[in-house]
């Protein structure tokens, strides 16, 4: 508990135990009301301060006056005992409410405690220095040592570890890693000593974006947040007034017929029907739901960047996807290389030509030529270097026009390219504007990319489509090993946004058209489909940026998960939407009938409370979704 609570705790004893005494005094007249003005004041002065402010700013209608109002009526009825009991169960609600939130706060920040407090930065000497990490520039070597944080993104230049990724991804099987290997920020250094030249600056690792998103998903409210807002503010002005019609219309319709007007009675139903009508149960449960699904979401490495993104995934129908990186592991190995005989062009130099063309490219394929070449290329022999998005790359290599490409590129060349039979990417180069052989790079479907379709059929996704800048053969062969329904290749980022907006106005309304990508090119598609979904650990900076959720550990199966975590959320949400307004509906109805007394009222606002926060809480445990 935090100090604040423990003194709200304090302050509910001391006015229970005074409750306790005062029933067993035999007290009556202006002593009983000064005496029950001790607990009231003890345990209800925060909310008839909250209440005065609210009226002094014009903002009258809400739980604290309708607490303050209920209250004081009551014990100017003579109701000492129930209005003094209200506002103490009204102040348990409250205190078990804060403990809620605060714990399942809790449970989110320590799966998300990935923040490193310090780096330690590699000196001349071989000595290390303990500086923040923010004060780390790029292509600094720093040490990070068993059982500390990786504290930025880097490539590992010496030695050799177990990572765990826990917190990141919620995979509990740790990640070996050795020279050469790329390791994002907040993972945990298991076992030995590595060091690491840092490939971002502290504010642009992975760990700073984690934490920047988990914190202001908060601000991206769902529809069902946004109407109990609308509604709680309509609501308690309502019931304000007609707590007010209860209270006076009755007495006077019968003093109108010549009976008794009954003031007290109605009056005393007047406010019970307030304390049943306070809306404290939808407005901080429905929050709360939410709240604890991004955070499970995020405890199984599904970063959720807002609640509006977690209902909508809900909603899921059509799922389409890039397939380089995104359902295949994007690790590229050249396979095979056929030089034209024509050209008089052996093997080794197509590919040294080929590494060269691609030197400044960080794309995947790129980097698998540049790997099968075998040596660091010399930057001083290739000069202007010239990026054709969706067709390939032109440089001057030693002189010599180089261009490496696709189809399209050898189409612009006005070359013809051969049909290539092949499972992989097929790389065609031309030197001097003549074809001189194309290069075969294959690329591994994913483990689990075959049951991540396969579970996305089990919830209920209707189609799945795939969408790549790769040749027709390529797609094909992949998309019938996933068994996808819809393959559309050779697409440029245009037209993979055209593409996306020809699904979407095929669906109905209601449903929900989610993409899923990881490189750069994919960003514009990811922002145009209803909810982008980016690959966090190999994806780029630009997609993640442009993605709705981001999976932490770049395994499909976890599209099927989110979409679970988001229907069990919504599940609650409903729940405690027709829960609450069903019981304070017919106890309201029982109050202004004279059915229902105070006692009722406490349960109608205070136990529903109770209960729709503790079904909330229940959005946190989705391991075994």
């Amino acid at each position: 508990m935090t100090k604040k609570q423990k003194k709200m705790l304090v302050r509910i004893l001391i006015a229970a135990a005074c409750i306790v005494v005062l029933e067993l005094l035999p007290v009556e007249g202006a002593l009983k009301f000064a005496l029950y003005m001790i607990p009231y004041l003890v345990v209800g002065y925060d909310i008839l301060k909250k209440a005065g402010k609210g009226i002094l700013k014009r903002q009258v209608f809400d739980e604290n006056f309708l607490m303050a109002l209920a209250t004081v009526g009551a014990i100017a009825l003579g109701e000492y005992t129930e209005g003094v009991a209200v506002m103490l169960f009204y102040q348990i609600g409250e205190l078990f409410q804060s403990y809620a939130v605060g714990k399942s706060r809790r449970n989110i920040t320590e799966l998300m405690d990935i923040r490193p407090d310090y780096a330690n930065l590699l000196l001349e000497d071989g000595s290390t220095e303990r500086v923040d990490p923010d004060d780390v520039e790029i292509g600094t070597v720093i040490v990070v040592e068993p059982g500390e944080k990786v504290p930025i993104d880097g490539v590992v230049v010496e030695g050799r570890s177990a990572l765990d990724t826990a917190a990141l991804t919620g995979e509990s099987v740790p990640r070996n890693v050795s020279v050469g290997d790329e390791i994002i920020s907040g993972c945990i250094n298991q076992t030995g000593l590595l060091k690491i030249e840092t490939t971002k600056e502290f504010g642009e690792s992975t760990v700073s974006k984690i934490l920047d998103l988990v914190e202001n998903a908060s601000s991206q409210k769902s529809r069902s947040e946004a109407f109990i807002s609308r509604f709680a503010k309509v609501y308690t002005p309502a019931v304000v007034y007609a707590a007010l019609a209860l209270a006076f219309v009755p007495p006077i319709v019968r003093l109108l017929m010549g009976m008794p007007a009954e003031w007290m009675t109605w009056i005393y139903r007047a406010l019970t029907f307030l304390v049943i009508s306070c809306p404290c149960a939808l407005v901080i449960s429905i929050p709360l739901s939410f709240f604890a699904g991004i955070g499970g979401a995020s405890k199984e490495g599904v970063l959720v960047k807002g609640s509006n993104y977690l209902e909508a995934l809900s909603q899921t129908k059509v799922v389409a996807f890039d397939k380089t990186g995104t359902m295949t592991e994007g690790v590229f190995e050249v396979a095979n290389v056929v030089p034209a005989e024509e050209s008089g062009i052996n093997k080794e130099t197509l590919v040294e030509l080929a590494a060269y063309a691609e030197i400044h490219s960080s794309h995947p394929i790129a980097e698998s030529l540049i790997k099968a070449y075998g040596r660091e290329p010399e930057a001083g022999r290739v000069q202007d270097v010239a990026e054709y998005s969706g067709h390939g790359v032109k440089a001057v290599v030693d002189g010599r026009e180089v261009c490496v490409g696709n189809t399209k590129m050898m189409a612009q060349l006005g070359l013809a390219a051969p049909q290539v039979v092949s499972g992989g990417t097929v790389v065609f180069v031309a030197v001097d504007r003549v074809y001189a052989g194309y290069i075969e790079i294959s690329d591994r479907v994913k483990k689990t990319a075959a049951e991540a379709i396969s579970a996305l059929k089990k919830v209920g996704v209707r189609k799945t489509v795939m969408l790549t800048g790769d040749r027709q053969q390529a797609a094909e062969a992949v998309g019938k090993e996933l068994q996808v329904d819809e393959i559309f290749a050779e697409l440029l980022p245009a037209d993979k946004v055209t593409r996306v907006e020809q699904l979407l106005s095929e669906k109905s309304e209601k449903e929900k058209l989610v993409f899923v990508g990881d490189g750069i090119n994919d960003a514009p598609v990811l922002s145009r489909a209803d909810i982008g979904i980016a690959m966090g650990a190999m994806g780029s900076d630009a997609a993640i940026e442009a993605a709705d959720v981001v999976l932490m550990d770049d395994d499909p199966k976890k599209i099927a998960k989110a979409i679970k975590i988001s229907r069990k959320c919504m599940r609650i949400v409903y729940e405690n939407i027709y829960f609450a307004i069903g019981v304070k509906l017919i106890c309201l109805v029982l109050g202004a009938l004279g059915v229902a007394n105070m006692w009722v009222a406490i349960f109608a606002d205070v136990g529903v409370m109770v209960i729709a926060v503790c079904n909330a809480i229940r959005a946190l445990r989705v391991k075994n979704l």
